[in-house]
């Protein structure tokens, strides 16, 4: 078998005609499923790299971590435009506003004697109640979008422009004190089950309700989202929908999902919305749960994944870490991700975006910004009818 990223990925490629050419994308949006395709998702989408003199003193102090932080995205908007939809946001919360408006890093830097670094936040963002995005507090805080809202912003303007999209996944990642821990005037504030209330409402407050793909449209008639989400997957009538289950493509363009990265927050989440009811956002759950429709299987096996995504699960894995695998051009993780029935394939490096090593990327065959998936997509399903290039 012949590699298919720039310097190889293993995979059965599924040809471009692989059905009759009467059928159009029309007819395959009513009957294919958003967990029945493969997309390309990015890691911390938000991240835009260190600075110059931030960089020396991080690799100073810490060069290991250094190396793993040695990546950046362009904008949101530019990723998409690129092919990308799975974006990953991190969020802190914020209730006062200012509490990382002033970044530990940057004293270090004057500490040190080195001319300052370029103001990581010139219109004062960070100084406004409300989530904020970044990776590492103190020490990685650069992002495209300081906030979570304008983060949120800039992808809704890209689907208003782009109407007809797969739907875009946006993984939400809560960083957080941790339970126990004493709090600081400048460390991450703890999450409580009216943190999440506002979350769900900065949501809210950038898309509406038929804008989202909810987990209360998803469970639909069902008690949980973990029985509808396993129910057979008939066409898309009226009395289909109702009963709940993953949308088909054709009543999911344009819209987005939100989805939990980490899983120690979904008991705070499904406090008094049992099954996610009346929620944004579908939990990391633990497979069986009652709120389990989406799950992570970062280390997963190509077995284990695709035993989970044929029991319903939307499943996002890993391609690469810590920059280790762009640095030696090494595909091994990517082409098992590839060849499971992962539906979210997380990357630091885009097709549009390789690595200033060696050139590496994660990407589709034939350039595609989506596939049918290669373990579960129903008979027929033809990958150049899905979205045939990214929309610029």
């Amino acid at each position: 078998m012949r590699h298919l990223l720039a310097a190889g990925l293993t995979l059965a490629v599924f040809p471009l005609c692989a059905s009759s050419q009467t059928t159009s994308a029309v007819q395959q949006d009513q009957s294919v499923r958003i967990n029945q395709i493969q997309i390309i998702g990015s890691h911390n989408s938000y991240h835009t790299g260190i600075a110059p003199h931030e960089r020396q003193i991080i690799e100073q102090q810490n060069p290991k971590a250094m190396r793993a932080l040695d990546y950046a995205h362009p904008p949101l908007a530019d990723q998409l435009s690129g092919g990308v939809r799975q974006l990953e946001i991190d969020v802190y919360a914020d209730t006062k506003g200012g509490r990382y408006a002033h970044p530990a890093i940057v004293d270090k830097v004057a500490a040190a004697g080195l001319s300052a670094d370029p103001e990581f936040d010139p219109n004062h963002e960070m100084d406004k109640p409300g989530f904020k995005v970044m990776h590492v507090l103190n020490v990685d805080q650069r992002s495209s979008c300081h906030t979570f809202i304008a983060c949120l912003t800039t992808v809704r303007a890209w689907s208003q422009r782009h109407p007809q999209h797969l739907p875009i996944f946006i993984l939400v990642e809560t960083k957080q004190r941790r339970p126990g821990t004493p709090s600081t005037e400048n460390g991450p504030e703890a999450f409580t089950t009216a943190t999440f209330d506002a979350l769900d409402a900065e949501i809210r407050s950038v898309f509406s309700d038929r804008e989202i793909v909810t987990p209360d449209q998803v469970r639909g008639s069902y008690e949980t989202l973990a029985e509808a989400i396993q129910a057979p997957a008939g066409g898309s009538t009226a009395g289909a929908r109702k009963a709940g289950g993953w949308p088909t493509l054709r009543e999911a363009r344009g819209k987005v999902v939100f989805l939990m990265d980490q899983r120690p927050v979904e008991a705070m989440y499904t406090q008094s919305h049992a099954s996610l009811r009346g929620r944004v956002i579908f939990t990391n759950a633990t497979p069986g749960a009652p709120d389990a429709a989406f799950t992570e299987a970062n280390s997963a096996s190509k077995a284990e994944i695709d035993a989970l995504v044929r029991q319903g699960y939307v499943v996002r894995t890993r391609t690469d870490d810590g920059t280790e695998e762009a640095r030696t051009n090494d595909h091994t993780r990517a082409d098992i991700a590839l060849s499971s029935g992962a539906q979210i394939l997380s990357t630091d490096y885009p097709a549009a975006e390789p690595s200033k090593w060696t050139g590496f990327f994660v990407g589709m065959p034939h350039g595609l910004t989506a596939r049918c998936n290669p373990v579960i997509a129903p008979a027929g399903c033809v990958d150049a009818l899905l979205e045939p290039s990214a929309p610029k």
